[in-house]
């Protein structure tokens, strides 16, 4: 059965694009049923409307507290019946109230190695620590996301990024997001063919 997958978006979109090129040439069996994003205007949406896929854009209104703006994304992504929900550049964290909805199908990637550099702004902070000298490597995982903890749900797969002191912060981030996009497809479709009880038991290694 083609897997239903709802991609939640803040931004340029990369990692939903390597998705959606992987639908459509077959890589990946799955269909993006949706695309929602909390800003809006945002290129990723672009995206998404280039190839088809509904959006909609859920905006935090003001005063409103985390609990009930999940509770309004809750509703939106679950008209979509998804069997998964990819966080793709999403710069929220969700908690309990939306997470419980789709329970082992909620898979987040972030541009760092499990256990390093959880948060915000993970490639710039690496960049500035390789030119201190105090780092050689990054890397980038997908996890899946479990409860509100930052980064730190059980790793799906993950892959490592060797870091040069005299590359500048825009060619390193180009090769960091370059891996998410193969990490991301391939974690996908791992994540796919395996059967459930495996999934937060054997995570993936990628060279």
């Amino acid at each position: 059965m083609t897997k239903r997958i709802v991609v939640l978006v803040s931004g340029n979109g990369g990692n939903l694009q390597a998705i959606l090129d992987a639908v459509g040439d077959g890589r990946l069996a799955a269909r993006v049923v949706g695309v929602v994003s909390n800003r809006p205007a945002v290129r990723a949406l672009q995206r998404a409307t280039t190839a088809g896929v509904p959006t909609v854009v859920v905006e935090p209104q003001p005063a409103e507290t985390r609990v009930q703006y999940d509770e309004r994304l809750c509703e939106v992504v679950g008209a979509w019946r998804p069997d998964i929900v990819v966080l793709a550049g999403f710069m929220r964290v969700l908690s309990p109230e939306f997470l419980d909805a789709f329970p082992q199908a909620v898979l987040n990637i972030h541009p760092a190695l499990p256990g390093e550099l959880p948060g915000t702004q993970a490639i710039e902070r690496a960049h500035a620590q390789a030119q201190e000298g105090s780092r050689t490597h990054s890397g980038v995982m997908v996890h899946l996301v479990p409860d509100a903890g930052v980064d730190s749900g059980p790793v799906l797969a993950s892959v490592q990024v060797a870091m040069q002191k005299s590359e500048t912060l825009a060619d390193f981030a180009a090769r960091m997001h370059e891996a998410e996009h193969h990490l991301l497809v391939r974690a996908l479709v791992e994540f796919i063919d395996r059967p459930l009880v495996e999934k937060t038991h054997q995570p993936l290694r990628f060279a």
